[in-house]
């Protein structure tokens, strides 16, 4: 088949002039309905989009056919499905109450009644299917040595893990870094204040030594402030240690052992101790009293050469 390039070229070209004019139309036909639109012609209502009718397909015969390409022959073992009715109600029969609910009667707004079949319907299939399952041997019990592999291997857990502890030292470093600011916030306000405070003190203290110069004031006070400060500050402490008392400690000891008075100055005489004179006795004063052996003379220790001379004799 031949074809000549001057008749696809005519083509080409009609193709390319008919697209112009239905982009020339296109825009024509936008510019009227725009003057229409303007002129008050277009109005609601005029155009109505009605939808088309649905056909409701009843084949028959194709569900049949899925239905049998569904079904297969295969054994129980292999389908693993049972339909049943909910088990008995064993506790209800137990107490001679009513029976519940049969599935049609069941009131399916309400959720214990609803979730209480749906746990005796399947309490109804393990008792039916643990049978079945024995019969084709097939275990129903984990075995006492059995090992299951982990989800995930150690070598994943232990990288979980260490990320686990870095977000835990980020967070201990964070707080750690929010106390050290809060500190230094609190130390800086701390020095504010002392060096106001020192800058008030400074200002009147050269206040009142202008006041002076001037001689508006003949007192000196303003040179003793420090030291005023620091004795009344005494005093007070002083006086709120009076004020205090004796503290627990003592009065408990007091309590238990009694008040023991004054002990400093025991051995003073008084005037009732200096003209006491019934404990006197003459022979103990003038050491004339004393033990006396049997010469009536005092017993007296020898002296050192004596008791060696003593003791070579013997």
């Amino acid at each position: 088949m031949v074809i000549d390039s001057k008749t696809m070229a005519s083509v080409e070209e009609e193709a390319l002039l008919g697209q112009d004019s239905e982009e020339e139309n296109s825009e024509l036909s936008d510019d009227e309905l725009q003057e229409a639109f303007a002129a008050g012609l277009l109005k609601p209502g005029m155009n109505v989009l009605v939808d088309k009718p649905k056909k409701f397909a009843n084949n028959v015969e194709g569900m049949k056919q899925c239905v049998a390409d569904f079904r297969k022959d295969l054994p129980w073992v292999e389908r693993l499905d049972l339909t049943n009715l909910p088990a008995a109600n064993i506790i209800s029969q137990a107490e001679e109450k009513a029976s519940a609910p049969a599935a049609g009667e069941l009131d399916a707004d309400d959720d214990f009644q609803r979730e209480m079949f749906f746990y005796r319907q399947a309490q109804a299939t393990v008792l039916e299917a643990l049978p079945l399952l024995n019969r084709h041997s097939i275990a129903t019990k984990r075995p006492e040595d059995y090992f299951a592999e982990m989800a995930k291997s150690d070598q994943h857990m232990q990288k979980i893990r260490k990320k686990l502890i870095s977000k835990q030292m980020i967070m201990e470093r964070s707080e750690k870094a929010k106390k050290l600011r809060e500190q230094r916030k609190f130390g800086k306000k701390v020095q504010i204040e002392v060096i106001q405070k020192r800058q008030q003190e400074k200002k009147a203290m050269m206040s009142a030594v202008k006041k002076y110069q001037k001689g508006m004031t003949d007192k000196l006070e303003f040179l003793e402030g420090d030291q005023k400060m620091n004795k009344e500050s005494s005093q007070g402490s002083k006086k709120a240690v009076n004020k205090k008392g004796p503290s627990a400690k003592r009065k408990f000891k007091d309590q238990k052992f009694g008040f023991g008075g004054k002990k400093s100055g025991k051995k003073w005489n008084t005037k009732e101790s200096y003209n006491d004179v019934s404990g006197f006795r003459a022979k103990i004063a003038h050491g004339k009293g004393g033990k006396k052996g049997k010469g009536g003379k005092q017993n007296k220790r020898p002296g050192k050469s004596v008791r060696k001379k003593m003791k070579n004799r013997s």
